[in-house]
Parts: structure tokens; C-alpha cells; sequence
């Protein structure tokens, strides 16, 4: 069974950047696809981002043109990069892997906040 292992989060101001990794104990081929999701205290968990293994993506309407996911395919990690944050950003995110066959894997997840 796959494990991922998130990292990247940490405190950061308004209009600052952060990179949040997703590393997965194996090849990320076997996945059809890998999505970032959020978790805001007190709300509900949102999918932030999702790309496929073709490599087609899907944002959130809130973080459309800030934020970019992508994959790399040799280190087997997936990124969400993160711009122009705001508090409304702040949340744990979460590293999710999709099997073909609907199974689903989430890592620890990990922290953000951003400071007004």
C-alpha cells in the first residue's frame, strides 16, 4: 500500500508563497490521480486542485491563477504551488492518490497559515 508523505507547510504572510510536497513510497503511475484537499477549522474539506496521470488538471474556483499542482514523475512527488495567499488559504492540506479502481489513499497532512 502507497504512503504519502506531505511537507512544505508552514506560516507565511498575506501575498506569500509556499510549495506544499507530496511524496508517495511508490511509483505514482499506478495512480489515476492525485489531488490536494484542504481542511479549514470548523469547515468542510474542499478539493483544492487535482491532476490526472494523462496530466490534466482541475482547480478550485478560489485558488484558480494562484495556485499550480503538478507532478514529477521520476521522483514520484506531487506540488501544489501556492501564491498571492491569503488567510482564507490557511487550512491542513491533504495529499490524496486515487487507484483506478476508486480506492483512495490521504496522507498526514499539513499545515498552513497565513497571517494577516
Amino acid at each position: 500500500q502507497v504512503q504519502l508523505v506531505e511537507s512544505g507547510g508552514g506560516l507565511v504572510q498575506t501575498g506569500g508563497s509556499l510549495r506544499l510536497s507530496c511524496a508517495a513510497s511508490i511509483s505514482i503511475f499506478r495512480f489515476d490521480s492525485f489531488g490536494w484537499y484542504r481542511q479549514a477549522p470548523g469547515k468542510q474539506s474542499e478539493l483544492v486542485a487535482s491532476i490526472r496521470r494523462v496530466g490534466s488538471s482541475v482547480y478550485a474556483d478560489s485558488v484558480k491563477g494562484r495556485f499550480t499542482i503538478s507532478r514529477d514523475n521520476f521522483k514520484n512527488t506531487i506540488y501544489l504551488q501556492m501564491t498571492s495567499l491569503n488567510p482564507e488559504d490557511t487550512a491542513v492540506y491533504y495529499c490524496n492518490a486515487e487507484e483506478v479502481s476508486g480506492g483512495r489513499t490521504w496522507g498526514q497532512g499539513t499545515q498552513v497559515t497565513v497571517s494577516s
